[in-house]
Parts: C-alpha cells; structure tokens; sequence
C-alpha cells in the first residue's frame, strides 16, 4: 500500500487539503481516533479548521484510497484496522528518505554528538 503525501513535508508550500490530512493522521497517531473510531463528518470537520467541505473531502479520500479509513454509507468513516500502524511506517520511511539527510548532514555540520542530542531532550 503507497500512502499519500507524508506528513514529513515542508509544510509551507504543502495544499491545504494535504495539511488537514496531516492533522487527521497525527489524530490516528497519537490515539485521537483509534482503530474503530468514526472520524468527524466532512462538514464538522471543515468548519472546526474553517476549511472548505470539498478541500476536506479530497484528504478524507486519500485516506480513504490508502485503506486507512472504512465508509459505511449514510453512518459516516471509520479508522480502519491496522491503520495506525500503516501510517506510521510510511511517515518513518519518509522522514528518512526526506528529511532525516538534511538534518543529518546539519547535525555533521554543526559538530553536535549523539550524547549532545540526548542531552537536549
């Protein structure tokens, strides 16, 4: 499964739909809306962000492209199982693909040690 636009992006030039999706997969990441949970209505949604309802419906449909969201017609979408899990892998490997390099390359740069790192958490 190839999941949609990693929340791992510089997020200034990302659109507006891939930054809601990004707020929804944090959500599914950090429990907010487990396995099973119904996500809020595209209408619910849009206006807690102040977002336009089509501009929603496009995130929840990469979700829903990826298989990470169930819909039951007329009742509304769910996280799907194993969801969590998915997203995770795909935003570990894009955050080394993307953007662990550059900060690698800063931290080489700036002569920083892993003890220098730890230390600073």
């Amino acid at each position: 499964m190839a999941l949609h636009h990693p929340m791992s992006s510089s997020s200034a030039s990302r659109p507006v739909y891939l930054k809601l999706r990004d707020q929804i997969a944090a959500a599914i990441l950090d429990g907010t809306y487990p396995e099973g949970a119904m996500l809020p209505s595209v209408r619910a949604f849009a206006a807690e962000q102040g977002a336009n309802p089509l501009t929603v419906a496009k995130a929840y449909q990469a979700f829903q492209d990826d298989g990470l969201v169930r819909v039951q017609r007329g009742v509304g979408m769910y996280v799907a199982p194993g969801a969590a899990a998915a997203l995770r892998a795909s935003e570990r490997e894009a955050f080394l693909s993307e953007e662990w390099p550059g900060i690698a390359g800063r931290i080489d740069r700036l002569g920083l040690r892993v003890e220098d790192l730890l230390a600073a958490v």
